[in-house]
């Protein structure tokens, strides 16, 4: 799993990070995704995975500064039995993803983009969250658990949180709030995951450690971007660019997992 860097793959990941970065800086979601997904198409997939968890936890840390300290306060109190649930299902998926092969985990990645897409464009309904009338239910630490564990356990196989996403959303916090929540979720479960896969060795060499935290860099600018055209760009603009690129990445993985590209 060690990582060789040539100028153009350095150059690749610049760009990845960078652009993954501004999409989640203007939607509050999706650098995890775009930028695994894009870097599992040219990288092998478990290394993506690993790559990725040091910028994604710096990208989640810029936004988390977007809450007042108060409304950090609240929300850690609010939110910590997902918090603590989710951590536990992390630890289990990063221990699954060093026993995959490369070629399922491609397809795992891609089936796993897919079907981003699909819920997103609500092709294929999300498991049924609790509606408005059920918000003391989605309030209950038995199903903030419950579904902290059951999403954390995709999220430290895949660095996919679609579920997480959605459960907050759920609560139809302010845009403003619902993106500092989601990074304060990540910037949690992310901070666990930069220790857990020291332990897996999912960092087998110092360079791939390296190169990951000089990602962060460019990852941080793109959200910085992202923040600026936040107001600026459409929600359909937005999801039409994601869902596309996922759609695109999606079947390239799933092809290069089965052979065929």
């Amino acid at each position: 799993m060690a990582l060789a860097l040539s100028p153009e793959l350095a150059a690749t990941i610049v760009l990845v990070v960078a652009v993954a970065g501004a999409i989640n800086g203007v939607a509050g979601f999706g650098f995890a995704v775009v930028g695994t997904m894009v870097l599992a198409a040219t990288l092998d997939p478990a290394t993506a995975v690993a790559f990725m968890i040091l910028p994604m936890f710096a990208v989640n840390l810029a936004l988390v500064g977007d809450l007042t300290r108060e409304e950090l306060r609240t929300c850690g109190r609010r939110f910590a039995p997902l918090l603590v649930a989710a951590f536990g299902g992390t630890i289990l998926g990063m221990a699954l993803l060093d026993r995959l092969p490369g070629a399922p985990l491609r397809i795992l990645l891609g089936l796993v983009s897919l079907g981003f897409v699909a819920t997103n464009q609500r092709a294929v309904p999300l498991p049924p969250l609790p509606v408005v009338s059920d918000r003391e239910v989605a309030d209950t630490p038995l199903v903030m658990a419950a579904v902290g564990a059951v999403s954390g356990v995709l999220f430290g196989a895949t660095n996919v949180g679609v579920q997480l996403v959605a459960f907050v959303r759920s609560f139809d916090l302010s845009h403003g709030l619902f993106v500092g929540v989601v990074a304060l979720v990540f910037v949690g479960i992310n901070g666990l995951r930069v220790a857990a896969a020291g332990a897996f060795g999912l960092y087998p060499d110092l360079g791939l450690a390296l190169a990951s935290v000089v990602a962060a860099v460019p990852a941080v600018a793109g959200v910085a971007v992202g923040k600026r055209l936040r107001e600026r760009v459409s929600e359909r603009l937005r999801r039409g660019v994601v869902l596309g690129l996922l759609t695109v990445i999606g079947v390239r993985l799933i092809l290069g997992g089965a052979g065929a590209v």
